[in-house]
């Protein structure tokens, strides 16, 4: 089986049921891909660190423990800072944005986002083959 046919692992960081739901389904049925979902960010640097998920989509807007704090934990750990981290954020002016490549995600996809094309989103972003 080559690589462009590996089915991917992407983990989700997000507290909100519905963006879990649409984004589970969505990846699965465009791209085929498995969705990992924690509901925080501790939860999630465990899951990365368990389960070594091919990219990480990370809600900016979390209770406890923001996204920025939790990619600076991802970032910092030698088992996740090699996995690509996209934020999910409602707010992204081009300043922010920039704030947070400098961080050290790799994109950031804007809330609300189409569910239908989300993995086409992250594969371009990746350089990855659906």
């Amino acid at each position: 089986m080559n690589s462009a046919m590996t089915k991917k692992n992407i983990l989700l960081i997000d507290d909100e049921e519905t963006i879990q739901e649409v984004v589970q389904v969505g990846i699965g049925i465009e791209a085929g891909w498995q969705v990992e979902i924690a509901s925080s960010g501790l939860e999630g640097i465990n899951l990365a660190q368990n389960q070594q998920p091919d990219a990480i989509l990370l809600d900016v807007m979390m209770p406890g423990m923001d996204g920025i704090d939790t990619l600076s934990q991802l970032k910092t750990n030698h088992q996740t800072s090699g996995i690509p981290v996209i934020f999910l954020t409602a707010k992204a002016q081009a300043a922010e944005k920039n704030q947070f490549k400098s961080l050290g995600v790799v994109d950031v996809i804007t809330k609300p986002f189409n569910s239908m094309t989300l993995a086409s989103q992250i594969a371009k972003i990746l350089g990855w083959q659906l």
